[in-house]
């Protein structure tokens, strides 16, 4: 997945941690490790590096570091999405689950076919739920079951309420009623504010 420079979300995404082991030492960086003691990053030093850092020092060019796969995205996670990933709390795992995800497969490790066809499999599965959720709690509290929606759900989950909103507009012929333009509103606004000065 390629970054996005004008996403926030995308922005976002790509600020997400992920522990990287350096393979070499990096001379006169070693304050960028809370816990050393040289100037330098010594060989086998591990950070927290956010990913659009960590994919700079590891890509086919260069291998500055070598990454640890976040545990959401580990095999003990990927059985449990498997078994049912409707009970996942996903934003707890990461706000951006779907887009960290994908962005980790930049790295081809060989883990990443496994992940790929989690995050898929892990998104069909929610996916009804999602729409189903959305046409049927109109009027419902919601905030309970949006509150484990990964981003990228939330908006689907938004989509569909958005739709079911305007159906039903469509459907009572609430669409069909002519309306006075906002912009013809606050013209009229202005040409009447404006005789009232010239008025006074």
């Amino acid at each position: 997945m390629e970054s996005n420079y004008f996403s926030i979300d995308d922005i976002l995404a790509t600020q997400e941690r992920i522990t990287c082991k350096f393979q070499v030492s990096v001379y006169r960086l070693g304050f960028l490790d809370p816990s050393g003691s040289t100037d330098n990053i010594e060989v086998s030093t591990k950070l927290d590096l956010p990913y659009w850092l960590a994919t700079a020092l590891c890509n086919r060019k260069r291998r500055i570091v070598s990454i640890e796969i976040p545990k959401a995205y580990r095999e003990i996670y990927r059985e449990i999405f498997t078994a049912d990933a409707n009970v996942v709390d996903l934003h707890k795992l990461g706000p951006y689950f779907y887009a960290t995800g994908s962005h980790l497969l930049s790295f081809e490790t060989p883990e990443c076919p496994d992940i790929s066809k989690t995050l898929l499999q892990t998104f069909q599965s929610r996916f009804r739920k999602i729409m189903d959720s959305s046409q049927n709690a109109f009027h419902e509290d919601i905030s309970p079951f949006t509150a484990k929606l990964d981003e990228m759900e939330r908006v689907l989950f938004a989509a569909g309420q958005f739709g079911l909103k305007d159906f039903l507009r469509w459907e009572t012929r609430a669409t069909d009623k002519l309306t006075t333009s906002q912009l013809v509103t606050n013209h009229r606004k202005r040409k009447r504010t404006a005789m009232e000065h010239e008025i006074s």
